[in-house]
């Protein structure tokens, strides 16, 4: 077990190395090295965590890491290549005073907080969109044919999902006027959220009570990869559990209990289907 874990990292620090090559480290600005310092400390520390405490058997790393932390470099090398990204959004909408909070002279803290909850809220709906329309349940499902559930299944979107998602999320740090400062702080907290919530790390009933009044915990949206449809059309949100309880998406425990409950879909299970290229062409097929 421990040379599964030990070859799970090593090929986790191959990928973090081969996204600073595609970057060119000595081109990032400082906004891109606080963004990729916390990723990779969130992830190691969940790795670890895992390895550590798991909440679920996990028997295949070494089946499963390698296409996931493909997809991650995929979706590196896609977002690299465009001129977009949501960060230099938020500075288009400053430099020319665009956007909702920038019309009503709203004070820097209170569009902070407003940025954080309404981006959160947008991702909620962006998750339940793309599961009722057809054509982008057909990207994002190879997201839940990974047949296990862990920090690496963060990192399991289409590139195509991606790029979508980053445009929804452009046009409405636009037309909000979001403050540069939040969205920066909205991209750290997604991308630490989403490696939380899909870990197989165990907390306590108590703590997993308690945090999950606030934000969506582990056992709260492991429910949402559960095989069964009843299920995985629940718990959409990424970061705050709010939106599904508002919205009437919530679900507390799946049927079958953590431990036994069947991750993935229940197309798309053959072992050859886990492969990097199989992921990719899978919209398509």
């Amino acid at each position: 077990m421990l040379n599964k874990t030990r070859s799970g990292l090593v090929a986790g620090g191959f990928c973090a190395v081969a996204v600073l090559v595609v970057l060119d480290a000595g081109e990032l600005d400082p906004e891109q090295v606080l963004r990729l310092s916390c990723f990779m400390a969130v992830l190691v520390l969940l790795g670890v965590w895992e390895w550590g405490r798991p909440r679920r058997k996990n028997s295949a790393r070494m089946l499963r890491w390698p296409s996931n932390f493909g997809i991650l470099l995929s979706n590196v090398v896609v977002l690299s290549l465009l001129p977009l990204t949501a960060v230099t959004s938020a500075y288009f909408a400053l430099e020319h005073r665009f956007g909702l909070f920038v019309w009503l002279e709203m004070p820097l803290w209170l569009s902070v907080i407003l940025s954080l909850l309404v981006l959160d809220a947008v991702i909620y709906w962006q998750h339940r969109l793309f599961h009722l329309i057809t054509p982008m349940w057909r990207v994002h499902r190879m997201h839940h044919t990974d047949l296990e559930f862990d920090v690496t299944t963060a990192l399991r979107f289409h590139p195509v999902e991606i790029v979508v998602s980053l445009l929804i999320k452009a046009a409405v740090i636009i037309l909000l006027g979001a403050p540069v400062l939040s969205v920066i702080a909205f991209e750290i907290i997604l991308n630490g959220s989403a490696m939380f919530n899909h870990s197989n790390i165990r907390l306590p009933r108590h703590v997993d009570r308690c945090l999950r009044s606030v934000v969506v915990t582990p056992d709260m949206h492991r429910v949402h990869h559960s095989v069964h449809g009843s299920e995985h059309q629940f718990n959409f949100g990424f970061c705050l559990s709010v939106w599904d309880k508002m919205f009437g998406s919530y679900v507390g425990q799946p049927r079958a209990g953590h431990e036994q409950m069947e991750i993935g879909l229940n197309d798309f299970r053959g072992p050859e289907e886990g492969r990097l290229d199989k992921l990719l062409t899978q919209p398509f097929r």
